[in-house]
């Protein structure tokens, strides 16, 4: 095991194993929605465990970024969607900074979509149907509001979010005051196709007032 993340190691391990799918930009939408859609579906259709998991990357006030892994809740009108905890260490970096960068990568398909653009906060009535539209225990947790908060110990974990999960499950219009629905208004979209040969396509747009402007990049 100790020799596993040594260079030779890792450099033996395979990367875009094909063969992967083509993809000619020249057939691409006019603008960025109906593409990440199609390539959105083609993942689940190929498989892809937690197909609408995307890295969400922000910064602290110092500009030090930080990411994780999020579930994509919608796309609309060249928005997607996530929800969190506004005392989050995210939410506290979103309310400093608002702006942020999210990744999908599909490896089966050799695709990644990067996306990046200022981020708007939903209302609170919005927030609270995406709150109660979660299971018990995810509400449970959310409930708790100490998300990043150090922790002394699991038993206190597990104490306190069965209780949690308990009002949940017997408030169930109970909604978190802290969990709040936020959207990253896309003004960059890059869509890249991994390529066996490293052929890579990256097809880039730019929002450009009401529409998009594309350009390829090299790889």
């Amino acid at each position: 095991m100790g020799d596993v993340t040594s260079a030779k190691s890792l450099r033996a391990l395979p990367s875009l194993v094909g063969p992967l799918p083509a993809f000619d930009p020249e057939t691409a939408p006019a603008e960025p929605d109906p593409l990440f859609e199609q390539w959105l579906a083609e993942a689940i259709d190929a498989g892809v465990v937690g197909p609408h998991a995307m890295t969400l990357s922000t910064v602290d006030p110092a500009g030090r970024p930080s990411a994780r892994m999020v579930i994509l809740k919608f796309q609309d009108a060249g928005c997607r969607a996530f929800a969190s905890g506004s005392g989050s260490r995210k939410g506290k970096e979103l309310a400093n900074t608002p702006w942020a960068a999210l990744t999908f990568y599909w490896p089966a398909l050799g695709r990644q979509v990067r996306v990046r653009g200022p981020v708007e906060v939903a209302d609170a009535e919005e927030s609270a149907v995406d709150f109660l539209a979660r299971s018990p225990d995810s509400r449970g947790a959310a409930l708790v509001g100490n998300q990043s908060a150090p922790l002394t110990d699991l038993a206190e974990r597990d104490r306190v979010l069965d209780e949690a999960a308990a009002r949940a499950a017997a408030e169930p219009a109970l909604v978190a005051p802290e969990w709040t629905v936020y959207r990253v208004v896309a003004d960059e979209v890059e869509f890249w196709q991994g390529d066996e040969r490293r052929r890579h396509v990256r097809l880039h747009y730019t929002r450009d007032g009401e529409s998009w402007a594309r350009r390829l990049l090299w790889p």
